[in-house]
């Protein structure tokens, strides 16, 4: 398949750019990027990449171009993928699908008028301990799976403090919507799909008020900080989620002043429960018996799957479990425990 990678940092880089070059037969006609040298460096390195450009309107116009990956910053998703559908392309934008859930909405209805497939990265659907959670589930190995708990957080870890990550203009919050979609994501996905009730939300940014005082040992993204720049968004948030089957309760931050982070989800059902610690294996309790057991399991990388995926999508015409019609879930619940937080008050949907 012929493609055009639009956005040439982090994740276009360190996940996508791999995984497309172990997947046979993929030409990436075009890498589009503001920053030149970022799309250059690409095209330098895999051999599979032809163009590099500053102009990703050059590669909407080439009809040799089937598909987009839009792999740019959360605020321009919306923009650039709308550009991409209305060009007759197939696209896979990075998560969260934009800024907001009504955007979200947009999209999904543009890409459905147009028959186009416009598949999200919410790359643990294809974690292999993902699956295996979903299909035990889906065989009733939990039973009633009555609640589930999870918890994202890190010791001083907000990511590009004053640049984009932190400005909601650009990012569309902080916390919730950067590592919190891909936990409540994959909890929907394991669950089935439930519908959701009411969500109540607190949100909280403490640790960072002045930017210019913030101590850290390590800053993702820290070629992006800027002392003088805007820090908006939410580093910290708890909430409660009540569904039409599991309750969902949660903690995730950024920051905090405990020097131990957590990262994984409890599933607690009446016959069995499970703790999935987050991109890596869980274990497994049996109500009957009391043991537990640790299954080992080859994981495969989620990112050549998801991308194998899209093109698999792309070529048959199926909608697969990353299609945005599958992810608006996600989106609406992120929406609304934003605006829960915002209200001081419980929402009911």
């Amino acid at each position: 398949m012929v493609i055009a990678v639009i956005g040439c940092g982090r994740i276009a880089q360190n996940a996508h750019f791999p995984a497309l070059e172990k997947i046979e037969g993929v030409r990436v006609k075009y890498a589009c990027d503001l920053i030149i040298e970022k799309a250059e460096a690409l095209k330098d390195k895999y051999d599979m990449v032809e163009n590099a450009s500053t102009d990703y309107q050059i590669a909407l116009a080439d009809p040799e171009v089937e598909a987009v990956f839009v792999l740019t910053p959360n605020f321009a998703h919306y923009t650039v993928t709308m550009d991409a559908l209305r060009a007759d392309k197939h696209v896979f934008c990075e998560k969260p699908v934009t800024i907001n859930y009504a955007l979200s909405c947009e999209m999904a209805e543009e890409a459905n008028k147009r028959g186009k497939m416009l598949n999200i990265g919410v790359c643990n659907r294809y974690h292999k301990s993902v699956e295996m959670l979903r299909e035990m589930n889906e065989r009733g190995e939990f039973g009633n799976i009555y609640h589930v708990y999870c918890s994202f957080r890190a010791h001083r870890g907000i990511p590009g403090l004053g640049g984009a990550f932190t400005t909601k203009a650009e990012s569309g919050g902080g916390v919730l919507i950067d590592w919190g979609i891909h936990y409540f994501d994959l909890i929907l996905y394991i669950l089935g799909a439930p519908e959701l009730k009411t969500l109540t939300a607190n949100a909280y940014n403490e640790m960072a008020k002045d930017i210019k005082s913030y101590t850290y040992k390590s800053m993702w993204a820290e070629e992006t900080m800027d002392p003088e720049g805007t820090n908006d968004v939410d580093d910290m948030v708890t909430g409660f989620i009540r569904t039409s089957g599991s309750s969902i309760s949660f903690n995730g931050a950024w920051a905090q002043n405990i020097g131990k982070g957590e990262a994984f989800i409890d599933f607690m059902g009446d016959k069995g429960g499970a703790r999935l610690d987050y991109g890596r294996r869980f274990t497994f309790w049996s109500g009957d018996t009391l043991e537990s057991f640790e299954p080992e399991y080859d994981i495969p990388n989620m990112y050549v799957c998801e991308d194998e995926a899209f093109f698999e999508s792309c070529t048959t015409g199926v909608k697969n479990r990353s299609h945005i019609d599958n992810i608006l879930g996600s989106m609406l619940l992120l929406d609304t425990l934003y605006q829960s937080a915002e209200r001081g008050e419980e929402i009911k949907l």
